[in-house]
């Protein structure tokens, strides 16, 4: 089993993070919370350059790598734009309130349930925090394999704690206490250690989750999905919490990119459900037989 990404998907990401920062980096959030719906048009031009559209993750193994990379590149810019979701070909929803990061764009998109039951997008409610509006929907005929679905925000949220460890750890370096930087501290050094261990540990099951998206069955692949995203949930609680403390008050004001980082990873963590959820669908779903792999 060799779980580790392609040369060229792991390129695909790196071209993505330049283009990305090229097209305006942090700005491009701030510039899309002042103005909804320019979202699409801000990000538009760099996503079409990196041919992201013509992807087919469903059906493409080499594919499906290079979205998983271009979702981790999106999530280290917070990029203003549901990219995992646009490239799995559906928002994942919750079947009794469905909300959805939509605000600002369209209502062409599809929706699916955990069991799978389809509706299209036909209205949006008021804006929320972070581009999330409570969605209208209208069932269809068919039903959708939902694993993916789950499996790129992850991808998303792995590029934000990369970007919210990579912060804090240069924030440690420059700030001083007492004639020597922050990260000299032994305390420091730990909590940056718990969250990189949080952090690196749920990059390898990311990367495991993609193989199983293309050798195991749906039931075990939605398995396995959820089991990802009960991980990076319970990483990202790590990783932000350490991030935060260590950044002190700072941390949480508009000056300060792990700020916009943290607001704009909420939707990815309580949508479609968040960490008490989420680890009751699994427990419900595995009851007695477990998973296999590395979630074992």
């Amino acid at each position: 089993m060799n779980i580790d990404l392609s040369d060229d998907a792991k390129e695909y990401g790196r071209q993505a993070l330049r283009a990305f920062e090229a097209a305006g980096g942090d700005q491009l959030l701030q510039q899309a919370e002042a103005k909804p719906d320019t979202r699409e048009a801000l990000v538009a031009p760099a996503l079409s350059g990196l041919g992201a559209w013509e992807l087919e993750p469903r059906t493409d193994p080499d594919a499906l790598e290079a979205a998983a990379a271009l979702c981790r590149s999106a999530g280290y810019w917070a990029l203003p734009y549901p990219v995992a979701e646009r490239l799995a070909g559906l928002l994942v929803v919750s079947d009794t309130a469905p909300e959805a990061q939509l605000a600002g764009l369209d209502t062409d998109w599809v929706a699916a349930t955990l069991d799978g039951r389809r509706s299209r997008v036909t209205g949006l409610g008021a804006g929320g925090p972070a581009f999330t509006t409570a969605v209208e929907l209208t069932a269809t005929d068919g039903t959708a394999d939902v694993a993916l679905g789950l499996v790129l925000p992850c991808w998303t949220l792995l590029g934000m704690l990369d970007r919210a460890l990579e912060l804090t750890t240069a924030h440690v370096s420059l700030r001083k206490q007492f004639g020597q930087p922050l990260s000299a501290f032994q305390g420091v050094q730990f909590q940056l250690t718990d969250a990189e261990v949080e952090r690196s540990g749920f990059d390898i099951l990311a990367k495991y989750t993609l193989w199983s998206l293309v050798t195991s069955d749906t039931d075990t692949a939605i398995d396995d999905s959820l089991a990802l995203r009960l991980a990076v949930l319970e990483a990202a609680e790590v990783v932000f919490r350490v991030c935060h403390q260590l950044h002190g008050a700072v941390g949480f004001c508009d000056e300060t990119t792990l700020s916009w980082l943290s607001r704009y990873s909420q939707p990815l963590r309580r949508l479609p459900f968040g960490l008490s959820q989420t680890r009751d669908i699994l427990t419900t779903r595995l009851g007695r037989r477990g998973l296999t792999g590395l979630f074992s």
